[in-house]
């Protein structure tokens, strides 16, 4: 099986976690077909070094969409972990779609990048024996704009996404200078999240907000910006927030959201894409881009530690039967359905 992965380099985005963690637990599956990961040369250290893997010189926009188009010798079928297909037609072929983005909120990044994203998305979806989705929002939305049907596999948290312990918590509130009291926001700053709306509900409670992660967009001025932060400094961040809030305009799946979750901290997320189809009826979850139910949960999570306590149990049990072996014992099945 021929693993597209030339998406994968060292970071915490949702596709990265999965590509890490897909390809992880697929080489550690007994029922899973051999495997080998075409990867850039930065990726190769985020795998296992039993994975064997076919490395590229590193790319990035359209040299990595022209690298993702080169077939793969010798395999059964190819998956593609980022939509990337190659020009392949002698075996079946199998793409993840992560979200559909570039076509439902084309602004929220640049004009071109949308545009040729778009087309590598739709020929993919053309020649895609099999089309895998990351959430049921995500397969509908393929279904209704591009007329595919998709299996469903859910993400989970990565691994080490799990409770920092105290010692871990003091620790990062040293390095990184935090207040004792304080929200944090995990993400890349762009317009797509809604830093200036969590500016303004942080503004009107009177607490310091803490964002983590690239800055592609103009932050706050009241924002305390850390930047990219090494994702094993992450679980203790969250142990050291007081309250986490992922504000999003769109999501596929919501990884940070739910790695938060496993991490023990009480969440405020946006309503949005699959989040709700994953937590249920958790009540950390507000309607997008209206500030006033945004600061009455928050104001709510501040003043009660019960009731942060209660949600944070809450939407752990939400997330509980998320697990990567579960994600692909159905990634197998789909490989089962072209033959394999």
């Amino acid at each position: 099986m021929g693993l597209n992965a030339l998406a994968l380099s060292a970071g915490g985005s949702g596709v990265q976690t999965y590509i890490r963690n897909l390809v992880t637990a697929l080489a550690c599956t007994e029922s899973a077909p051999g495997i080998r990961v075409r990867v850039q040369g930065s990726g190769a250290g985020e795998l296992p070094p039993t994975i064997p893997t076919e490395q590229r010189p590193g790319s990035a926009g359209v040299k990595r969409m022209l690298q993702g188009l080169v077939p793969f010798g010798h395999v059964a079928a190819v998956h593609g972990l980022d939509v990337d297909l190659p020009r392949q037609r002698n075996v079946p072929l199998i793409t993840t779609v992560h979200d559909l983005s570039v076509f439902d909120v084309p602004a929220a990044g640049p004009r071109l990048r949308a545009r040729a994203e778009r087309q590598l998305i739709r020929s993919a979806l053309r020649r895609a024996d099999q089309v895998i989705a990351v959430s049921n929002f995500t397969a509908e939305r393929v279904q209704n704009r591009l007329g595919r049907t998709a299996t469903v596999t859910w993400l989970a948290p990565a691994p080490d996404m799990t409770p920092a312990d105290e010692c871990q918590v003091i620790d990062a509130r040293r390095r990184y200078d935090l207040p004792p009291t304080f929200v944090l926001q995990v993400g890349t700053i762009e317009p797509r999240k809604n830093v200036h709306l969590l500016a303004a509900a942080c503004r009107q409670l009177n607490i310091p907000m803490v964002l983590a992660g690239a800055v592609r967009a103009t932050p706050p001025e009241t924002a305390v910006i850390l930047g990219y932060v090494p994702r094993a400094d992450l679980p203790a961040l969250y142990g050291a927030a007081t309250v986490v809030t992922y504000l999003s305009d769109y999501e596929g799946f919501g990884l940070p959201p739910v790695e938060a979750l496993a991490c023990g901290a009480p969440l405020v997320a946006s309503r949005v894409g699959a989040l709700s189809e994953i937590l249920g009826d958790f009540q950390g979850l507000v309607p997008t881009r209206q500030l006033a139910p945004l600061v009455t949960l928050l104001r709510s999570y501040l003043c009660d530690p019960q009731m942060r306590s209660e949600q944070v149990t809450l939407g752990q049990s939400r997330i509980a039967d998320l697990s990567w072996e579960t994600t692909a014992d159905r990634t197998i099945a789909v490989y089962r359905s072209v033959g394999l």
